[in-house]
């Protein structure tokens, strides 16, 4: 393949719109890796002098195939290298970036194809060329699509759908071929302006129908630069990356590693994060709640089974840990004793932990929903403090962070430079600042409910204390409120129950009732090991969930956690679900938060049957 031009030395830019990013990646980070993605026994990699090449190839590719300023193009695709080029190549070249998420059906991606009106879509593999080539036929507006991972032969009769490696052959090609062809891409991204529309992100959304986020180039660059003043990255660092890009957390987050010159390690897949944490060895990574209350549960199951001697030697090191953090997060000295039990503690128990996850991480980030105090005292005990932050796909996403030396536990941190905050009358979080989304695409009605006088309403329940520390307590529409009147926040409540290794998933009852109730889904791993160590026999799931011994588990478990309530939230009765809460199956959003309604739409027989009892 012919060779372009080498790439300008003097290429760094100020970023003032997204597609400025590449520019200044390059420009001021030469690095061997930028991108880099496990695949089996391999490490794939990416430099950041190939990184900018291949966007600008991509980018002058998606012109070539008839993309233009404005345009829209999808990306239906897992998280991997492509993903983050091919949203870079849409924006530089003045395009409109729409992320679906994978796991969607094929009626739910048509959806947002069309309300979009998305021009081109670009897919990961021959299984999500079927998904799009299926609905093709009621897309009039849908003109290409382009496979990363093409299969054998492009489907007969579908001239329209190409290769990802043929549309940057065909940019290449330009450099190569066209006087004037790096100018033009040049001259294309810094055409653009803060106030021109980059993305429009459809929230997945525990209830309703998804709605575009539109989000401007400005919108964007404001929270990727006050991100990036609050935490500590450098060119030193190594981020393994396993949520999806589709999410807005996790891309911000993608963009500001590429700003700060963090390098970024791809996992295969969410279940091999395991066995890439130990490959990557990453400083950093973000999560959602459940990654990490998966991973706690894990844990302390692995120690609880360990018996003996070693069980006995973990629980001291967690006490003597938790006591030393609790004090450290509430702004106190631990004192010499404390402080001795716990690196007493880190040197013989807690550093294998920290070994088996890559023995370098420096800190975690937690977003997307509220996480509980405990699990993040729990980490902080075993030296990896988590960075909680908190905010929206209508904010960019992010709102508020911890910072990292002085994190407050319980909270989701303070607002980040930019960004104010306020409650409203009842309870409810309101934002301002240059993150806060343009409005809902073709949704005046909707955008006029949230943007009211300046200030977006979040929908979020919380309280702002003295230092400015945010507390989210619930969400507005999900308190449940019981036929006698009493409100009842579900999260805290459903969180200390999802602290058991038993519990893989609660889902609180009582909206319009007399009184709560409780479905719970086993973690049927834990509870088969369980029964085994007390010397009673497994069975089928849907067995296990009406055997008197196991509902008795969960009854001790529901029994402990009523103590704490006050008596209009206890839980009268409880139902286990045979099967875990998934994506595929409609239960969960794509980040992993519990669809409230399709749970009960679901499960309706056995919650009516629950309240009969």
């Amino acid at each position: 393949m012919p060779q372009a031009p080498a790439v300008d030395a003097e290429i760094e830019a100020d970023v003032r719109t997204i597609a400025d990013l590449p520019f200044h990646a390059v420009g001021r980070f030469p690095k061997p890796m930028a991108l880099g993605r496990c695949r089996g026994d391999e490490l794939l990699q990416i430099s950041s002098k190939e990184m900018f090449e291949r966007i600008r190839d991509l980018s002058l590719g998606l012109r070539a195939v008839g993309v233009s300023r404005g345009d829209r193009v999808a990306i239906v695709s897992e998280s991997r290298p492509e993903w983050l080029l091919s949203d870079l190549a849409v924006l530089t070249a003045g395009a409109v970036t729409v992320p679906i998420y994978p796991t969607l059906s094929a009626a739910q991606a048509r959806y947002i194809l069309q309300d979009s009106g998305a021009r081109l879509a670009i897919v990961s593999t021959r299984l999500q060329l079927d998904k799009v080539q299926e609905v093709r036929h009621l897309l009039p507006a849908l003109e290409s699509v382009v496979v990363i991972d093409p299969p054998a032969a492009i489907p007969a009769g579908s001239a329209s759908v190409l290769s990802l490696e043929e549309v940057e052959r065909r940019g290449h090609d330009r450099m190569t071929g066209e006087w004037g062809a790096a100018k033009e891409f040049r001259d294309d991204a810094r055409a653009l302006r803060p106030d021109d529309l980059a993305t429009i992100i459809y929230t997945s959304g525990t209830t309703g129908e998804p709605k575009g986020v539109m989000l401007t180039h400005g919108n964007l660059v404001s929270n990727l630069r006050a991100t990036a003043d609050t935490l500590d990255l450098s060119q030193d660092d190594v981020a393994l990356s396993f949520l999806p890009l589709s999410h807005g957390f996790e891309r911000m987050v993608s963009y500001v590693y590429l700003f700060c010159g963090v390098t970024i390690v791809f996992a295969e897949s969410f279940d091999t994060v395991a066995r890439d944490l130990a490959r990557v060895r990453p400083t950093i990574l973000t999560g959602v709640p459940r990654v990490y209350e998966k991973l706690h549960a894990r844990i302390l199951e692995t120690a609880r089974s360990a018996g003996g001697s070693k069980a006995a030697i973990f629980r001291w090191a967690v006490n003597a840990g938790l006591a030393r953090a609790k004090a450290v997060l509430r702004g106190r000295s631990p004192g010499p004793l404390t402080s001795l039990k716990s690196a007493i503690g880190d040197r013989f128990v807690f550093s294998a932990i920290r070994e088996k996850l890559g023995g370098r991480i420096r800190f975690v980030a937690s977003g997307s929903a509220p996480l509980d105090a405990n699990i993040m005292e729990f980490f902080h005990a075993i030296g990896i403090p988590i960075i909680e932050g908190y905010g929206l796909t209508e904010t960019s996403p992010i709102l508020t962070f911890n910072p990292v030396n002085a994190l407050r536990v319980g909270t989701v941190g303070r607002a980040i430079p930019g960004v104010e905050l306020r409650i409203a009358e009842d309870g409810e979080i309101l934002a301002r600042g240059p993150n806060i989304m343009r409005g809902y695409f073709n949704k005046p009605e909707a955008t006029a409910d949230v943007l009211k006088d300046g200030w977006f309403h979040t929908g979020d329940i919380g309280q702002i204390d003295a230092q400015g520390y945010l507390t989210i307590t619930d969400r507005k529409k999900d308190l449940l409120v019981t036929s006698g009147g009493k409100k009842i926040a579900p999260q805290p409540i459903e969180a200390v129950l999802k602290r058991s290794p038993l519990v893989a998933e609660a889902v609180l009852l009582g909206d319009r009732r007399k009184y709560a109730n409780m479905m719970i889904v086993p973690d049927f791993a834990a509870l088969e090991r369980r029964l085994k160590d007390l010397g009673r026999p497994p069975g089928p799931r849907q067995d296990l969930i009406h055997r008197p011994d196991v509902l008795a588990l969960y009854q001790e478990i529901i029994d402990a956690l009523n103590r704490g309530l006050s008596q209009f939230e206890r839980i009268k009765n409880m139902s286990l679900l045979p099967a875990e809460f998934t994506v595929e199956s409609g239960e969960l959003t794509p980040t992993l938060k519990v669809k409230r309604k399709v749970v009960e739409q679901k499960w309706h027989d056995q919650i009516e049957a629950l309240y009969r009892e």
